[in-house]
């Protein structure tokens, strides 16, 4: 069973108290933790990879339509809100429900088994082999299989991910999260930004802080800036040496 990590945001303690509740007695969800705020909250989606954050949106300082335009692409949206004002919006950060308080549990059961059922689709949308050798991702309906070797770099679009492999003249698009792409991968593959990561024995170029892929720049974030560096400093020959 997949089991999703989860954490509410939401500067109403009863409000909160009751999505934590309905939380807890999901057997396929885990709580992470309970937030007034969006600002205390972005420290715990980062580091421990929220699956499901369910959000109000009327917030002081930082709304939760704006906060939801900012978290991991990884990391999707159920609001939870008084207002039926702000569904367009939020359906424009895609979230995946929207659901109007006062919350029954039935229609919190309703939002979550649609939240397991995006989850899974991620999952299965990836078939490694053993070796690392090669992948099998679901794209236009078929399924593609690409040796990990000719991949050169890949790039995360909220649910969606698109691979560049030496050989295609495009990318390969398949939907699926970059933690479970990044996760099935050999060491080789190397995280540098939120929305990238490159396999570093097809790395010729590195330029003012990005690395070239013929007209393609892919930037290095703070995030991933020393992973990069310890890469780097592993492979970079000395600019000393003694003459005999």
């Amino acid at each position: 069973m997949t089991i999703l990590k989860c954490c509410v945001i939401d500067d109403e303690p009863l409000a909160s108290q009751l999505i934590a509740s309905y939380i807890e007695k999901t057997p396929f969800m885990q709580l992470v933790g309970v937030f007034s705020s969006a600002q205390e909250a972005i420290k715990t989606i980062l580091e421990d990879q929220i699956d499901v954050v369910f959000l109000d949106i009327e917030m002081p300082q930082l709304n939760g339509v704006e906060f939801a335009k900012i978290i991991p692409t990884a990391t999707r949206i159920i609001f939870t809100t008084a207002y039926d004002r702000y569904a367009i919006q939020g359906f424009k950060v895609n979230a995946l429900d929207y659901l109007l308080k006062p919350i029954s549990y039935e229609e919190f059961w309703s939002a979550a088994s649609k939240a397991q059922r995006w989850k899974e689709s991620q999952q299965k949308s990836v078939n490694v082999s053993s070796q690392h050798d090669y992948i099998i991702v679901k794209s236009e309906y078929r399924l593609v299989q690409i040796p990990t070797a000719d991949i050169v770099f890949i790039e995360g679009l909220k649910d969606y991910v698109k691979i560049y492999t030496v050989d295609e003249q495009k990318s390969i698009m398949t939907l699926m999260n970059m933690k479970t792409l990044e996760e099935s991968l050999p060491a080789s593959f190397l995280r540098v930004h939120r929305s990238f990561i490159v396999n570093t024995n097809r790395i010729k170029v590195i330029e003012r802080n990005r690395i070239v892929f013929g007209n393609k720049y892919i930037p290095i974030s703070e995030t991933y800036k020393q992973a990069f560096s310890d890469y780097i400093s592993a492979h970079l020959l000395s600019q000393t040496s003694t003459d005999n």
